[in-house]
């Protein structure tokens, strides 16, 4: 099973919000214990709740630190420095989601914490990283995609639309992890720790190199609306039912189209696939077949026609979506049920990933103790 991939790996997440956490989370799903310091008044994330704005009672802390333990420490006191120090000695991997030198003004910059264990794996998660002109600037996931370029291209003509979920802060945690499980595999060999510099920005920055190729075309620079991927085409589109629901197509492929064309009723529009982009005209025509009918008459139509089709579902509608019931990762939101969270998505030798505990909190004696 997966949650045995870091068995024995101790893991301190001293991060806050979103990206660290959901770090965390990851490993903690395959194996590693993690035990989540947080300061006296708690993880901000706590007083997050955008659904009712009331404080205090926002859920998605629980949701995203289940299966770790917390301990609330003040860093800035001599007793939590020393607790500190008691934990870096005994762990694996250290991720932090502080502003650049932050740690190191708390006493715990990188000599320090090789000082106390050489073989530490200490991961910084940072909004643009520890150098470069940008490194203490403030910013959220929208300003770490539109220093990359990709915000320019996403969304309508009119006007960037920044994507949801928040792609850098996953993507960041996503890149956090891999580089936090390369070094612990380095660590087999050298018995040496390393110090990871990880930023959002870069992670999403990444992710651009076939999009800067075609930047350097002349005159094929990415843009909203205009090209394959980014609306300009027919093939790769979404469109509105009668019903106001919509249908995502992926018809790159020519068959993929031909299927979808012949199964519309229009095989005539087949011959127009690679008709010069942006194809507002044939967007047009298939939006105003598309348009005639509800979501219902066309997902009738259309599943059982392999043309890369599926239907735009509503968050309300996910949990019990047929596939998504039999791969076994959303927990509760079904009939009523209170949803609980989704599982670390990874089947491991035919079996589902098991289901998280929920977060506990202990006390710092009993940190101490519980890594001694």
């Amino acid at each position: 099973m997966s949650d045995e991939f870091l068995k024995g790996i101790r893991v301190l997440d001293l991060s806050q919000f979103l990206p660290g956490p959901f770090a965390t989370q990851m490993l903690s799903d395959m194996g590693a214990d993690v035990l989540k310091v947080e300061p006296p008044n708690g993880d901000p994330m706590r007083e997050l709740n955008p659904i009712t704005n009331e404080r205090g009672a926002a859920p998605f802390h629980g949701v995203i630190n289940a299966g770790k333990r917390v301990v609330r420490i003040d860093l800035k006191s001599g007793e939590g420095k020393t607790a500190l120090e008691a934990l870096v000695r005994q762990a694996d991997v250290l991720l932090e989601s502080y502003r650049p030198g932050v740690l190191e003004r708390l006493g715990f910059g990188g000599e320090r914490l090789r000082e106390l264990n050489e073989g530490l794996v200490h991961c910084a998660l940072s909004g643009y990283g520890q150098t470069g002109p940008l490194r203490l600037a403030s910013g959220h996931d929208m300003n770490y995609i539109a220093m990359t370029g990709a915000l320019n291209v996403t969304g309508p003509a009119e006007k960037p639309v920044a994507a949801f979920p928040p792609v850098a802060d996953y993507g960041g945690a996503l890149q956090a992890v891999i580089a936090i499980q390369g070094a612990l595999f380095s660590r087999t060999r050298t018995g040496k720790g390393a110090c990871l510099d990880v930023a959002m920005a870069d992670s999403i920055l990444a992710w651009q190199a076939s999009a800067m190729i075609q930047a350097g075309q002349a005159e094929q620079a990415p843009s909203r609306a205009r090209d394959l991927l980014t609306g300009g085409a027919a093939c790769y589109q979404n469109y509105q039912t009668s019903d106001d629901r919509f249908i995502s197509l992926g018809a790159i492929e020519e068959v993929f189209w031909k299927n979808f064309c012949e199964a519309v009723g229009r095989p005539d529009w087949s011959s127009r696939q690679l008709e010069a982009l942006p194809q507002t005209e044939l967007i047009e025509d298939v939006a105003v077949l598309i348009k005639s009918q509800p979501l219902s008459y066309w997902d009738q139509r259309l599943r059982a026609t392999d043309c890369c089709y599926h239907p735009v579902l509503e968050y309300a509608d996910v949990a019990d979506w047929p596939q998504v019931v039999q791969r076994q990762l959303v927990d509760g939101g079904r009939d009523g049920e209170p949803f609980e969270g989704i599982r670390f998505p990874v089947w491991t030798d035919g079996k589902p990933p098991a289901k998280r505990i929920p977060v506990s909190e202990i006390t710092i004696e009993d940190a101490l103790d519980l890594w001694d």
